[in-house]
């Protein structure tokens, strides 16, 4: 019997030199992909790949089980970081056809594809469904990422975040349950199953959420640092604590970050850098992962059912799916049109397919080499091309405000809060005078700083694009005082007349904001 020689420090000398190098590689990618437009997540892919054995690296991994749990944990970050970085106000008024697009959208894309895998490649109806099912969910790692690079309006940009971070949730569940051994008996029940499931992950979700902003805005914390770990672990428990109740655990990770990220919580861009960090590691963990388990010379048989089925759900399943639920919300036809484009997919679909690998579903392989396939050939056509749609459809011009980036610091003992932030390009604050913010009493401008000087301004000091400011204020006025300067950075020194919301009316009675 052979004895497998144990881990010594050496094998992890190795494995960080490695995973370094790959990382390394990784973040020089994502700056090639800026450039000349290539998704980012190929790049990952072809780093696995090329590490595997029909690579230069020759390693072989084929544990299924292993990926899809990495895959998951991944997940989980990924729609953590989505959910922090989702602002509540852009994507309110988008929730209903989000939510009508991440349920009635996915069930007509899930049959259409479905048929047309069946009719058209000669799959299994068992086959087709579960590839229907596992390719009719955006990515929210690919949504994320590229839809904020792109200048869209703000209903479609909201609608298309909420969507990628609500479909998930419904489809993993019917993956799973369309993998498990035998026939599903009854649709109705699959159906019941689902609704259960996601209003279990979104009340544990809003609640777990809620009741961690309350804390971490009531609790000072001795460090700074301890904030952003904390408010990641707050959303991997929604998640946890979804799945254990048979819940929806994505759909609570997603909604528990998504009240987290607009909870005004202290020390917010740390807390911002480090969760989208940990987006990065999980995103390049998971491409990598996948493209080693991936074998390049078997692909060959299935690359044209692959593009056909591709074909299908690009061209048919998606654009029906958009008209149909949208059709209560009478959207212009150039949104609808880049909304059926915009589909990407992503890691997603290629973690979902291992599900049935893992469940010993009849031709899983197929399976996995199809959904790959689909997944790399339509990112590399529809990633590039969004923008220029986009331009081509007169959707978003590049010209709303920029958002002001505002840290919060709690001074406890003070009863006060420090705002810090520094005036964008494009911003209308700039040329405006320091008395001109009409801050609400009990908050003041007390440090400017430009050009890498500072100076304590005086009332009929300008502010100019650059500009870092700290703003002091009392714990009653805080909330108003980051209303008004939102709004001056939006609507200029007359704010408050042209209909912006933070006027010094509504920053005096700390009213609640119109944006």
């Amino acid at each position: 019997m052979r004895r497998e020689r144990p881990l010594t420090v050496h094998h992890l000398n190795q494995l960080l030199l490695v995973c370094a190098l790959v990382l390394l590689v990784a973040v020089a990618a994502v700056r090639l992909s800026s450039r000349s437009g290539l998704p980012s997540l190929l790049i990952y892919l072809g780093i696995g790949i090329a590490m595997g054995q029909d690579g230069v690296g020759h390693l072989t991994f084929n544990s299924a089980a292993l990926t899809e749990v990495i895959g998951y944990a991944a997940l989980v970050v990924i729609l953590a970081e989505g959910g922090l970085g989702t602002k509540w106000r852009e994507i309110r008024p988008a929730l209903p056809a989000a939510s009508s697009l991440a349920l009635v959208g996915v069930a007509v894309s899930v049959g259409v594809t479905a048929a047309g895998a069946h009719y058209l490649t000669g799959l299994g109806w068992r086959q087709s469904v579960i590839i229907g099912a596992v390719v009719s969910s955006t990515d929210a790692a690919a949504v994320f990422s590229v839809l904020r690079k792109v200048p869209l309006p703000t209903r479609v940009r909201g609608i298309l975040e909420a969507e990628s971070g609500f479909n998930d949730a419904p489809v993993v569940i019917l993956v799973v349950a369309l993998s498990t051994v035998g026939p599903v008996e009854h649709w109705y029940v699959l159906v019941g199953e689902i609704a259960l499931e996601l209003a279990i992950g979104a009340a544990i979700g809003l609640t777990v959420g809620w009741l961690g902003a309350w804390g971490l805005r009531h609790v000072a914390l001795p460090a700074s640092g301890l904030y952003p770990i904390a408010v990641m672990a707050i959303s991997v428990t929604a998640y946890a604590t979804g799945a254990l109740a048979h819940g929806s655990g994505f759909l609570a990770v997603y909604l528990a970050s998504m009240v987290l990220g607009n909870a005004k919580l202290p020390h917010w861009p740390a807390t911002r850098g480090f969760a989208e960090g940990l987006g990065w590691i999980a995103q390049i963990g998971m491409f990598v992962l996948l493209g080693l388990l991936v074998t390049p010379h078997e692909l060959g048989n299935d690359i044209l059912p692959a593009l056909v089925i591709g074909l299908v759900l690009t061209m048919v399943a998606r654009p029906l799916s958009v008209l149909l639920s949208l059709a209560p919300f009478r959207m212009p036809w150039q949104e609808q049109t880049l909304l059926s484009w915009a589909g990407l997919r992503g890691a997603v679909p290629v973690i979902l397919a291992t599900i049935p690998m893992v469940n010993g579903v009849d031709e899983t392989h197929r399976i996995f080499n199809i959904v790959f396939v689909l997944v790399v050939v339509y990112t590399l056509v529809q990633g590039p091309t969004l923008p220029w749609l986009a331009r081509r459809l007169r959707l978003g011009d590049g010209t709303e405000a920029a958002d002001l980036g505002i840290e919060s610091a709690p001074l406890e003992r003070l009863r006060g809060h420090l705002l810090s932030f520094a005036i964008p390009a494009g911003s209308r604050m700039h040329g405006v005078e320091i008395n001109e913010l009409r801050l609400p009493q009990g908050s003041a401008v007390t440090l400017v700083v430009r050009d890498g000087k500072s100076s304590v301004p005086l009332p009929t000091t300008l502010l100019q694009h650059g500009d870092e400011l700290l703003v002091v204020a009392t714990d009653q006025v805080r909330d108003a005082a980051e209303r008004r300067l939102r709004a001056v950075d939006q609507g200029g020194k007359l704010a408050g007349w042209l209909g912006t919301a933070g006027g010094a009316s509504a920053a005096a009675g700390g009213g609640r904001p119109g944006r």
